[in-house]
């Protein structure tokens, strides 16, 4: 899905509302890298509740949704740094800058994400 041409809904004057995949194609406790809208995004699904943030560790670049996921926090998979998927923060070094955080929508089965 990845690159893939999403459908876009538009939100208010700022932002837009884009498709991202089916719930189904991401289980629980997993995390994915999806481009939006030309933007890499990691998606989260925590038992059922979907997140998403910017892919790449504010340390070196990392893909975060390769990271290991324990409770709400995801691991960068080159330094260990550490994350709050919820709500961005950088909660261990060697990062010390917060990632972004998108909101998430999921209806009829379909997960979405808004974006600047």
């Amino acid at each position: 899905m990845t690159g893939e041409s999403v459908p876009t809904y538009l939100v208010d004057n700022m932002s837009e509302l884009h498709r991202v995949c089916d719930v189904k194609a991401l289980e629980p406790g997993k995390g994915r890298t999806f481009t939006v809208a030309g933007k890499c995004i990691a998606l989260f699904n925590l038992d059922g509740t979907f997140h998403a943030i910017e892919s790449e560790c504010t340390h070196e670049g990392a893909p975060l949704a390769n990271g290991p996921i324990r409770g709400t926090g995801v691991f960068c998979p080159w330094h260990g740094a550490e994350f709050d998927i919820t709500t961005g923060e950088a909660l261990s070094p060697p990062a010390d800058h917060p990632v972004s955080v998108f909101r998430v929508i999921v209806a009829a089965g379909e997960v979405k994400v808004e974006l600047p």
